[in-house]
């Protein structure tokens, strides 16, 4: 913490110290398309907060995938870095704000991107949650990444609970570049490559294709304790071991009065992960014990195509997209105690898809009304199916292959629903200094109905260089058909003890013996309020509170234990697992907050740039209500380690800092991200973590035009999240093999090293 605190101070010494002048144009020209449907409009200028984060912020972090570059760069974004959760550990969500990762809407381009297959069943952040896997688009494919802190399901319907994040893709014409990096950890584990590029051609009269591609590879690391009861390592804690390659390509075509238009991605992903270590004896098959191993192998694919034009006054735009995400499970190492010494040892165990078809219609045109203004009009249909794939018999026989027994649904699980949504978004300046925006929306879904939603933002220039804003509005997350239909049979923890767990369907008869019901969607009230200063002499700072109110959140049960619930398994011909868990809207909470983000860029001398980045963001979510289980009431939905999920398990506080000095072709960046503390309870009682800070310094080259190469170290002071305090039957269970929890925004491998190659062309 001395040496952020210190890394802060300085940023903060130099920026006082240093008197120069910089363009306010750059300061403020990232004209934004998100939260916003007039053209031309600045992050500075806009209602509510926006960030914009380019691709040459991220590149320099020297991060190898999309979700870490932002968590290093941006307070409100949290990555938690699951170690031994496999669904969590390859499907890459981030939160913001605290909340959840489904209550997060991606764009991409500014249409709506397609959800993860894989729903994270495990005891890590984004619990019970299926949200959008931004690790399958390439880096080499992405121009900017727009990121809108506030609720605005009103423009973009269902999930835009936490705010937006909206990917835009290249689109040059011209041109090109390409980059090789490498990387280890300093225990000279976990090496790391990629390389990729992107490349534009001109096509037609005033047209473009631009086409990118990017493979990547990651060896395992491993910072697991010696298993105290064998005197040796036994599990496997870290990143696991990982490949992926994939492709993008945007492209836009002028045809007399129109432009038809389209882009895409395609990703394929395999990883490596260990679940939790079997004792012997466990198996006949593994005399010695065993680690079984979890291979997912993720597509990930989405398609859009679309034409633009004018009609009647109003620029239109009309597309179709299509997404889908497919993960296939391979376990291996393992066995099924249940086939005794003939059990194979790999398994073929199922897979799960989700597919999505979305039409949308939007007319927009400016309004010459007082000084100003900008109507929309539009609609929306979308069309989802998900589809849950058996796996091997041998996988799901008996007690089921050990780390996870697979697919086997006691319904065949082909779920599909349609939705169809209408919205009017009216922006208008009564006078120039004021800024009112009004939108509503209306959604109907054909499994839930319909529900309307508002809101209504203001900004006002009090003088030049000092505005206020705010904005009010209310949000939905319907329930995802991943939420309402996924079953399950796989390994877990319970009170520090490995267990077998079901993961049910709400309409499983033995689900609503225990307590489930139908999911209902999530609604919430958003309220913000912020000033705006600068540009004034290359500084710009703002500053916004916000207020989440969220009824009938959707979370995973707890892991349901005890007499009563042997008894309902036992009366169903349940042998398989012990304990069982399915999805409920038990509860009403609050998420509150502040961040500041500050910025100031200037030339110490001809040859000499400097920026600074400084930001802050405060996070504090509350529990409201609790539901009572309406079946067995002494047996609570959730305990404390679920509720955690959803309130404290989260860092408190985030501080980010970034400065970069300029001097002729020599680039010199130091980065700092300081996380608050959080609760959880890996184990058994809840434990206060101190979040930790990391400090990444890099160096950039340019060896003639075009060429560069750049070197750094992440994370300097090797520092390592706080460990577990071990009570005496965990230990007994696991040997004290975990240094620390789940939920650590900091990840657990230390200091790595990296290099980087890219040229321009």
């Amino acid at each position: 913490m001395k040496t952020a605190l210190i890394a802060a101070v300085s940023l903060s010494a130099v920026a006082q110290a240093v008197q120069a002048q910089s363009n306010d144009a750059t300061q403020v020209g990232e004209i934004v398309v998100t939260g916003t449907r007039s053209a031309g409009r600045s992050a500075l200028a806009a209602s509510t907060p926006i960030d914009v984060v380019s691709t040459e912020a991220m590149e320099a972090t020297g991060y190898t995938d999309l979700n870490r570059a932002l968590n290093q760069l941006q307070p409100s974004v949290n990555f938690a870095r699951a170690a031994t959760t496999a669904t969590a550990a390859n499907t890459r969500p981030i939160t913001l704000r605290g909340l959840a990762p489904d209550q997060v809407l991606v764009l991409v381009n500014g249409k709506r991107r397609h959800a993860n297959s894989v729903l994270n069943v495990n005891n890590s952040i984004g619990r019970g949650s299926a949200g959008v896997d931004m690790d399958a688009v390439p880096e080499s494919a992405i121009a900017r990444i727009e990121i809108l802190r506030d609720g605005a399901a009103a423009q973009y319907g269902s999930d835009a609970i936490a705010g937006v994040v909206n990917i835009i893709l290249k689109s040059n014409a011209g041109g090109g570049a390409a980059f090789a990096s490498a990387g280890v950890t300093g225990e000279g584990d976990g090496e790391t490559w990629a390389t990729g590029g992107h490349i534009g051609f001109a096509i037609g009269d005033g047209g473009h294709l631009t086409l990118s591609a990017e493979a990547r590879g990651q060896a395992a690391t491993n910072r697991a304790h010696v298993d105290q009861r064998f005197g040796r390592v036994t599990y496997r804690i870290g990143d696991p071991k990982s490949s992926a390659q994939s492709a993008a390509f945007d492209a836009a075509l002028p045809l007399g009065g129109v432009e038809i238009y389209g882009f895409g991605t395609l990703t394929h992903k395999v990883s490596n992960n260990a679940a939790g270590f079997r004792i012997p004896g466990f198996s006949a098959a593994w005399p010695n014990g065993f680690l079984p191993i979890i291979e997912p192998t993720i597509w990930d694919g989405a398609l859009t195509a679309g034409l633009r034009g004018a009609w009647a006054g109003f620029d239109l735009d009309l597309s179709q997209t299509y997404g889908r995400n497919g993960a296939d499970f391979d376990v291996r190492d393992t066995a099924n105690a249940s086939l005794g010494a003939a059990s194979p040892t790999r398994f073929d165990s199922g897979g799960v898809k989700y597919e999505q078809w979305v039409t949308d219609a939007t007319a927009y045109r400016p309004l010459a009304l007082m000084a100003g203004g900008n109507l929309a009009l539009g609609g929306q249909l979308r069309h989802e199916t998900y589809a849950i794939r058996n796996g091997e018999p041998d996988a799901y026989f008996g007690l089921g292959a050990d780390g996870f027994a697979g697919f086997n649904p006691r319904n065949p699980t082909d779920a599909r629903r349609d939705a169809q949504a209408a919205f009017v978004d009216m922006e208008l300046r009564p006078v120039a200094s004021i800024f009112l925006g009004l939108a509503a929306r209306y959604d109907h879904y054909d499994d839930f109905g319909g529900d309307t939603t508002y809101r209504a933002t203001a900004r006002w220039d009090v003088t030049e260089g000092l505005a206020v804003r705010a904005s009010a509005g209310t949000g939905f997350k319907a329930p995802s058909l991943q939420q309402q239909y996924f079953s399950a049979i796989q390994g877990a923890t319970s009170a520090g003890q490995l267990v077998t767990v079901g993961t049910l369907p709400v309409s499983d008869p033995v689900a609503k013996a225990l307590g489930a019901q139908d999911l209902k969607p999530e609604r919430s009230r958003n309220l913000s309020a912020g000033v705006v200063v600068g540009p004034w002499r290359g500084f710009s700072a703002t500053a916004d509170y916000f207020d989440i109110r969220i009824d009938d959140r959707i979370a995973l049960s707890e892991q349901l234990s005890g007499a009563a619930v042997v008894a309902v398994l036992r009366a169903a011909g349940i042998t398989n697992f012990q304990q069982a868990r399915f999805f409920t809207n038990a509860v009403d909470t609050t998420t509150k907050g502040f961040e500041i983000m500050a910025r100031w860029r200037g030339d110490l001398d001809d040859r000499t740039a400097l920026s600074l980045n400084l930001g802050y963001g405060r996070f504090d979510s509350a529990l409201d209500r609790q539901r009572a289980n309406p079946v067995l009431p002494t047996l609570p939905l959730l305990n404390t380690k679920s509720i955690l999920f959803l309130t404290e398990a989260q860092p408190k506080y985030k501080i980010t800092g970034q400065a970069v000095l300029s001097r002729g072709p020599l680039s010199v960046q130091l980065s700092t991200a300081v996380f608050g503390d959080y609760v959880s309870a890996p184990l058994v009682a809840p434990q206060t973590f101190d979040g930790r800070y990391t400090v990444d310094v890099s160096a950039t080259y340019e060896v003639r035009p075009g060429l560069t190469l750049e070197g750094g170290v992440q994370n300097l002071s090797d520092v390592r999240p706080q460990e577990l305090e071990w009570p005496a039957a965990s230990l007994a269970a696991t040997g004290g093999s975990f240094p620390t929890g789940e939920e650590r925004p900091l990840g657990v491998n230390g200091r790595s090293f990296f290099i980087r190659a890219s040229a321009r062309f």
